[in-house]
């Protein structure tokens, strides 16, 4: 048995049939509408004038987690943080990656 699906994009002006998506941002936000034909270039005229005027600004910093991840502690470090955990009390695992949330204590005690 085969499956179709289809996405029909419905105007967000007008309620007809959307020919495409248009992406924008303001003021540090960004949008996205469904638009037929003329409703798409109705929007492109009318932020012509201030696109042809405005410079390209760079992609903004992601927020959240950066690429590869958070930084892990040294094996000398692992140990030194694991001794301190236990010495306050702190659940921590032999082996094995320490949690995030001890590793934020200890650096805050330091």
């Amino acid at each position: 048995m085969a499956t179709q699906i289809q996405t029909l994009l419905i105007d967000d002006l007008d309620g007809g049939e959307a020919k495409e998506t248009v992406q924008f941002a303001i003021d540090g936000t960004s949008y996205e509408i469904d638009l037929n034909d003329k409703n798409a270039r109705n929007l492109r005229e009318a932020l012509s004038p201030f696109v042809s005027s405005a410079r390209k600004a760079e992609a903004p910093v992601a927020r959240g987690r950066k690429r590869g991840g958070a930084q892990r502690p040294s094996r000398d470090k692992s140990s030194e943080i694991r001794a301190w955990a236990k010495a306050h009390g702190l659940n921590v695992s032999e082996r094995g990656r320490i949690a995030s949330h001890i590793v934020a204590q200890y650096e805050a005690a330091q």
